[in-house]
């Protein structure tokens, strides 16, 4: 059973994964181009100083990365279904570890990629990846592997600081594009949607103002120095927003890198309950549930899974969930992030709404079978 119900239709949810799926191969571009009538000043091209150049350029940090990342191509019954980024952040005698976003390589049964640097298809094994965190990780033989990223830290890199991205926008065809900007913003939480409705859960991230577009996912977020200091994963999609990309901190994505490669079966806590944003009236309605008076924050249970944690705790269908612990919220994207704090077999408090009684309960987190 689902710890969310996915039936909400919130159309304010717009965060989108930055991977380029197959079928979007022709792509109908607009120019951003100066026409021969446009005029340069030369005394303004005078006026450029070598050392103002120098100071603004970034190349010799784009060299330090530029070797290591990688267009992954994924594929599913020798079909072409996505393209994204990855990057090589360490090898052994053995293997060449790459990683990359799980949404790039989700579904596929088969996944090549393709050094910046070179023109050669690469096999490489997915060694596994975990749909929460956004990332994957896979192998390749360490002699296809020239260089390694220098992994840097995101907590040090300061607002307004300058990043730049590498990666593979619209695929294969634009691998090794690289764009600059500044760190916009840190420790965001953004909502993300994975399957039209309500959002499904929220994601701790760094934002840039560079530009990221589809393929970009899974490449690195480096600082000035060339260091990766991020993973791109993220963008916000709306007629009238430009410049929004987000990035999964790399501490964090290590992390799940570490425990992916260990072979851990990185397994999210499960209390057995199917749930809606108290907000869906209509639903709420079909399901004849009845809100108690002047509740307006939490999650409405519409299922309660036989033997489950929450079974076993006594929730049941029309309970309003309002705390985990000593925190409150107001949408199911928000209890999941704050469920995912906590590991299986942990004990949390939950706090409920019914009809109109305030109850608390103490669960053992379970492990979905």
């Amino acid at each position: 059973m689902n710890e969310l119900n996915k039936k909400n239709n919130n159309n304010t949810v717009i965060i989108v994964v930055c991977m380029m799926l197959s079928f979007v191969c022709g792509v109908g571009g607009g120019y951003l181009y100066s026409t021969s009538s446009t005029k340069v000043s030369e005394q303004v091209i005078k006026n450029i100083t070598r050392s103002e150049l120098v100071e603004n350029s970034i190349s010799s940090s784009v060299d330090n990365v530029y070797g290591a990342t990688v267009v992954v191509m994924s594929y599913k019954s020798d079909k072409l279904i996505s393209t994204g980024s990855g990057f090589v952040y360490k090898k052994d005698d053995k293997n060449a570890y790459i990683m990359t976003n799980y949404h790039v390589i989700d579904g596929a049964d088969a996944v090549k990629v393709e050094f910046n640097d070179g023109n050669t298809l690469i096999d490489a094994k997915i060694l596994g990846g975990e749909v929460y965190s956004d990332i994957a990780v896979l192998t390749i033989d360490s002699n296809k592997a020239n260089s390694v990223v220098e992994i840097g830290k995101s907590d040090e890199v300061k607002l307004a600081d300058t990043v730049f991205t590498v990666g593979s926008p619209m695929g294969k065809e634009y691998k090794g594009t690289v764009t600059k900007g500044i760190l916009s913003g840190k420790d965001r939480l953004v909502e993300v949607n994975l399957t039209g409705g309500a959002s499904d859960y929220y994601m701790k991230v760094l934002q840039i103002d560079a530009a990221v577009n589809p393929g970009n996912s899974g490449g690195p977020l480096c600082d000035v120095s060339g260091n990766v200091i991020g993973i791109i994963s993220l963008k916000i999609v709306q007629n009238e927003v430009e410049g929004m990309g987000f990035a999964i901190p790399i501490e964090d994505a290590l992390n799940y890198a570490n425990r992916i490669e260990s072979g851990e079966d990185i397994v999210r806590p499960y209390i057995g309950i199917s749930m809606v944003d108290i907000s869906e009236e209509y639903y709420l309605w079909q399901q004849r549930i009845t809100l108690p008076d002047g509740v307006d924050k939490g999650v409405v249970v519409i299922e309660v899974a036989n033997n489950s944690p929450a079974s076993k705790a006594g929730i049941k269908k029309g309970d309003v969930i309002t705390k985990i612990g000593d925190v409150e919220f107001s949408s199911l994207a928000e209890f999941r992030y704050e469920l995912y704090k906590y590991e299986v077999g942990d004990k949390v408090s939950i706090t409920y709404n019914r009809a109109g009684k305030i109850n608390s309960v103490e669960i053992t987190l379970g492990k979905n079978s």
